[in-house]
């Protein structure tokens, strides 16, 4: 029903009026032409006949509702803080919810009075003067049979089919064989009735039918719009949903950065255009929307409009006053129309009358954009219903950004939380090489509990590392953070892999309850070409042969970490030269769609399949596979976070590993000199036979000094040459600067000053000093 914001003084509610329904039907004739005017279609008065105020009765109770949704100084605007400027100072949640109140209320009982006067055959009354209004049993109508019997049609049982096709909404065109304005339907005046009160029915019960219309297309398109999560799908949402049903075009602008949490306002702030969607037109077209240059070609994309991209809002201009009242404004008025010139630049022109709607977009705090409707020159004006419905959808669309601003910070805040937890960079132990991929949830904000970890251990050995905490909050990822911790702790001791996840275990029991945890923990070793792997409740880890085949490992399954009184196992596997072994979390292979072990038998069959591809003598590159794993997984078939970790077996030869038992006796510095020096010449490397002799010297005469039991000494060739020295002493070295009359303390010093890399790991039976030399000096 239409209202137009009109004084209500002398009209009583449809409700409270006179019913003479015991009059006389002869009298009916002219009783019906004094007293209504039958509006026709799309609330187009007759041509002569004295227009009424509003297209129907309105309840004085009502007024002020009808009137603040469309015209007024309260109702949305009041609800939203008249303290709110255009420069975004912060208003409240209240707002936006007084708006979405007021005008789906006015729409609700605009439609249910027009109905309810379509049902009694009531046709459109026109205005009275106070005369009449004070005359009791004044005559508002007469009864029709024909006008109950017109109002029992859409607008009384219709079926309802969602949102209304185009045209159908404010305005919208009549249909192809409807009647034209003043003319009566068929079969009108039937059975005695004049046809002017038969029309009047009519009219009313089509009001009530573009009301019911109008109402079922907000619930659509707002049903639509909540649907969207991101910015571009709500944005999206608005714009096909309005186009073509409520308009022919829309721009979208919002501001450039969108605020986010609690920023000072800033003035003047940019509002860019986001989108922009519009009817497709052929240059047979009807004609353009307005925002082409005058004399201009019809243009078939709204890409090709003038309309500016960016906008400056200021203080004090048009537009910023028409963003601070909050309410469509259409572009009839002057300062509207000055607001969308200055809002779509000069060189575009604003639709003439009543065919252009500019929507604030407001959000919880400030305003974040606005909308622009706009409509052809043959179509209907907007309405001032038209506004009610502008402003319901404009506020689901700013809400809707809002939460879609918010959520994607806190999806950015986790993430970089995540990722700071994880290695940034993979150590390349020798003998191995390392891959590693990490993917949050595709739909979720909340922080997971998924980890990987490379560990170098003595030996030239590496410990690779994954797990993945239950759950998914901030406390997932604490406790994440806190076992890996642990694990590198524990790894630094060189402790068997069931041991460290009987120590992971403790740990997370003393987290708390409910800790629970799954984690897979595999030590290789490159020298021996063997593997030795325990697992906690994880996703067995694929084993990919250099032929091609792969293979799901049978590792004891175990309880997951948290769960208390279990005892672990491990085993040890053949680690082949140019094997690939992926270790991953359970996001990788289970989903909605799938269980886990249909996902692990994909995996494996997705990895053969790529393998396959470059031939059974050459492993396909690590980075590439990593990528190509991932690929496995369809649009939207990630529910969880996904941690991958690749391991390329290259393994040492034995030809390149020299291994040698000294007793702890002042003689076995001198007897690491020759074995030294022997197995650099074995392998051409006599040019570092000097530097060498010296730092083996320094370090196994600091070993003999304090150990008990024998002496080891290791040389391993690969890019680097690399000294390793053991003993049975927990004590870990550290250099110090020796002054002039100490007798030792060099040792060190000499080693940080020729080594190229230099450290020393504590072990669970002593400890082992390292260093590296370049194999080309």
């Amino acid at each position: 029903m239409t209202e137009h914001p009109t004084s209500h003084e002398g009209r009583q509610p449809l409700a409270a009026r006179p019913q003479e329904r015991t009059r006389p039907r002869q009298e009916a004739p002219g009783a019906a032409d004094d007293a209504a005017v039958a509006a026709p279609p799309h609330g187009r008065p007759h041509p002569g006949a004295p227009v009424p105020a509003q297209h129907g009765p309105v309840d004085p109770a009502d007024g002020a509702a009808g009137a603040d949704g469309v015209n007024g100084t309260d109702g949305v605007d009041r609800a939203a803080g008249a303290d709110g400027d255009a420069a975004g100072v912060p208003g409240t949640a209240d707002a936006a919810n007084a708006a979405l109140g007021a005008s789906h209320e006015s729409l609700a009982r605009g439609a249910a009075r027009t109905a309810a006067g379509a049902c009694d055959g009531e046709a459109p009354a026109r205005p009275r003067t106070a005369a009449e209004a004070e005359r009791p049993g004044s005559a508002a109508h007469v009864p029709s049979q024909a006008g109950a019997r017109a109002a029992d049609g859409p607008a009384a049982g219709g079926p309802d089919t969602g949102a209304p096709e185009a045209g159908a909404l404010g305005g919208g065109l009549p249909e192809a064989g409807a009647p034209e304005a003043g003319a009566p339907a068929p079969g009108a005046a039937a059975g005695g009735l004049p046809a002017q009160g038969a029309q009047g029915a009519q009219g009313a019960s089509g009001a009530a039918r573009r009301e019911g219309e109008r109402l079922r297309f907000v619930g659509a398109a707002t049903r639509r719009i909540a649907r969207g999560i991101d910015l571009d799908e709500i944005v999206l949402g608005l714009c096909r949903a309005t186009v073509p049903t409520f308009a022919d075009a829309i721009l979208v602008y919002l501001r450039d950065p969108l605020p986010v949490g609690d920023e000072r306002p800033v003035d003047p702030f940019v509002l860019r255009l986001r989108r922009a969607d519009r009817l497709r037109l052929t240059e047979d077209g009807p004609g353009d929307l307005g925002l082409l240059p005058a004399g201009a070609a019809v243009a078939p994309d709204v890409e090709q409009s003038p309309a500016a991209e960016l906008c400056e809002v200021r203080s004090g201009g048009h537009l910023a006053e028409v963003l601070r009242g909050v309410r469509p404004v259409s572009g009839d008025s002057e300062a509207a129309r000055a607001a969308l010139h200055e809002l779509l630049g000069e060189g575009s022109v604003v639709p003439s009358g009543e065919r252009a709607v500019l929507a604030p977009l407001r959000g919880r705090r400030r305003v974040i954009g606005a909308a622009v409707f706009l409509r052809r020159p043959e179509r209907a004006p907007f309405e001032p219903n038209d506004l009610l419905v502008a402003a319901q959808l404009a506020t689901h669309t700013a809400l809707g950004i809002d939460k879609a601003v918010l959520y994607g910070r806190e999806a950015y805040i986790a993430d970089e939380l995540q990722r700071t937890m994880l290695p940034e960079n993979l150590p390349q132990p020798t003998g191995v090489r390392l891959a590693s991929r990490y993917l949050p949830a595709a739909e979720t904000a909340r922080v997971g509990g998924d980890w990987y970890d490379a560990i170098p251990l003595p030996g030239s050995r590496v410990a690779l590392v994954v797990g993945d905490v239950m759950g998914h909050s901030m406390t997932s990822a604490a406790i994440m953070g806190q076992l890996r911790t642990t694990a590198q702790t524990l790894a630094g001791l060189d402790l068997p892999p069931q041991e460290v996840l009987h120590h992971l275990d403790e740990q997370a029991q003393r987290l708390g309850e409910n800790r629970m945890a799954t984690c897979l923990y595999a030590v290789y070793d490159p020298v021996a070409h063997r593997i030795t792997i325990a697992n906690a409740g994880h996703p067995p880890p694929i084993l990919l042969h250099l032929g091609g085949r792969a293979e799901v490992l049978r590792v004891p399954s175990g309880a997951p970490i948290g769960v208390g009184g279990v005892d672990f196992e491990a085993v040890e596997l053949d680690a082949p030269a140019g094997a690939t072994l992926l270790l991953y979390t359970d996001g990788l292979v289970e989903s909605r769609l799938r269980d886990v072990w249909t996902g692990i038998e994909q995996l494996r069959e997705r990895l053969a399949a790529t393998a396959q591809l470059t031939g059974p003598d050459h492993p396909p590159p690590l980075e590439a596979l990593c990528d190509d794993v991932l690929d496995v997984l369809g649009p939207g078939d990630r529910d969880d976070d996904i941690a991958l970790l690749a391991a390329r077996f290259d393994g040492i030869t034995p030809s390149d590993v020299a291994y040698w038992f000294l007793e702890p006796e002042d003689a076995a510095p001198g007897r690491a000199r020759r074995l030294a020096r022997r197995a650099l010449a074995r392998w051409g490397l006599e040019d570092l036979g000097d530097a060498v002799e010296l730092l083996v010297s320094e370090v196994v005469t600091n070993a003999v000094r304090y150990a008990s039991r024998p002496v080891t000494l290791r040389l391993l060739r690969t890019e680097v040459l690399r000294c390793e020295v053991g003993d049975d002493s927990p004590q870990l070295p550290r250099q110090r600067r020796a002054r002039d009359t100490d007798e030792g303390g060099r040792g060190l010093f000499l080693v940080n000053r020729l080594a190229r890399r230099w450290g020393a790991t504590r072990l669970s039976t002593g400890k082992v000093v390292w260093f590296e030399l370049p194999t080309r000096l």
